[in-house]
């Protein structure tokens, strides 16, 4: 029998869990003989993924949340590199996470072990010079998105474009009636989905601008409907909170989870940036996004690095020009808000949601099988 194939490969959140178990399937559909060890979540050991750590230890953000966990995490890196420079894996794949991830990948590409980082980091935004750094760990980039590709070309940096798995995922038609009678809501209904984040730090500084911009667009549309998911407990009790004293006089559909269908029921979205702006691209759906950082580590920031970026939300990077609003530090406010908002609540926004079907169509490449490709060439050819 011929010897197996074997990939180590970490991820160190639940994002990366997905991620990690869509590549496995898809290296298993075009190679059955392969073995998978590293570090895993849920979905990777389903299937058949050996993980030598808890995925949990690894899913740390932010500076201070950091230190109290860094000998353990220090710990965790030293053991797994060792491990796979003992035990060598045919390539090595780092999922996301790249503060972790990349210190694992550089001494076993010093090993002549080749090292795959899928998920680019937001290198192009900031700490433009750590391009390097991921050149001398990885062999080869596996990008989400094509600008991320662009950047990597100028530096000659490898790297592949392999589309978004959430591209694939979604689907190009959306159904907002069934989502409305999913939650309730009426067909007739005038609706707004307003996330403010996942994270506390978001939920604390973005509630106050949201909650009072939803005050004043109730004064312009009377039937408004707001509905706002939530992550967990704890950030409904957050946003409860900010609500209750601001503005008990309104009316909140808070939902628990549900922010796909919150999104897809909407003629209208008010959201924080990231991840979930992609999300509500891919439904076709107007947005308004905001952003803002506490005073000092916005001061921290702009002291120490350089941000040299014209947008700063994923639809308006992936086009290049502004194509949704976007509000950030004190250009966000509740005034601004309601002038961005209002006439995406009531004017034909056709031609917007025509150029998101479209981006949302170059997007959907089958990026697990493409990624999948990539990881089997670089093990088969060697560096691309």
């Amino acid at each position: 029998m011929t010897k197996p194939l074997r990939i180590g490969i970490i991820a160190g959140e639940h994002s990366g869990d997905i991620l990690g178990a869509g590549l496995i399937k898809a290296i298993k559909a075009i190679n059955p003989n392969v073995q998978f060890e590293g570090i895993a979540g849920p979905r990777m050991k389903a299937l058949g993924c050996h993980s030598h750590f808890a995925m949990e230890e690894l899913a740390v953000m932010g500076i201070f949340e950091v230190l109290p966990k860094l000998k353990r995490l220090l710990k965790i890196k030293k053991e797994i590199v060792q491990h796979f420079t003992d035990n060598p894996p045919d390539v090595f794949i780092g999922i996301d996470a790249p503060d972790f991830n990349l210190r694992v990948e550089k001494p076993l590409k010093e090993a002549g072990i080749k090292t795959v980082q899928y998920v680019s980091p937001s290198v192009w935004a900031w700490r433009k010079k750590r391009i390097f750094k991921i050149a001398d760990a990885t062999n080869l980039v596996l990008a989400l998105l094509p600008f991320e590709k662009s950047f990597y070309d100028e530096h000659q940096v490898p790297c592949q474009f392999v589309g978004h798995t959430l591209a694939d995922e979604l689907p190009l038609e959306v159904d907002q009636s069934r989502a409305r009678d999913k939650l309730g809501l009426s067909h007739t209904d005038k609706v707004l989905a307003l996330l403010p984040g996942s994270r506390g730090s978001e939920v604390k500084v973005l509630s106050e601008p949201y909650i009072e911009a939803v005050q004043l667009l109730k004064q312009k549309i009377p039937e408004l409907k707001v509905v706002v998911p939530f992550v967990n407990d704890k950030r409904k009790a957050e946003f409860s909170e900010f609500a209750n004293n601001l503005a008990p006089e309104l009316d909140f559909i808070m939902l628990d989870g549900q922010s796909r269908e919150a999104m897809q029921s909407a003629d209208a979205i008010l959201l924080a940036s990231g991840t979930a702006t992609l999300e509500a691209m891919f439904f076709k759906k107007p947005m308004v996004v905001g952003y803002r950082l506490k005073p000092l580590t916005y001061h921290l920031l702009n002291t120490f690095f350089t941000f040299d970026i014209k947008h700063f939300s994923l639809p308006n990077l992936l086009a290049n020009k502004a194509l949704v609003p976007e509000l950030f530090q004190k250009d966000l406010t509740a005034q601004n808000l309601v002038e961005k908002l209002t006439p995406y609540l009531m004017e034909d926004q056709s031609e917007l949601k025509e150029t998101f079907m479209t981006m949302h169509k170059a997007l959907r490449l089958d990026a697990s099988n493409e990624a999948a490709k990539a990881v089997l060439n670089l093990i088969n050819n060697g560096d691309l």
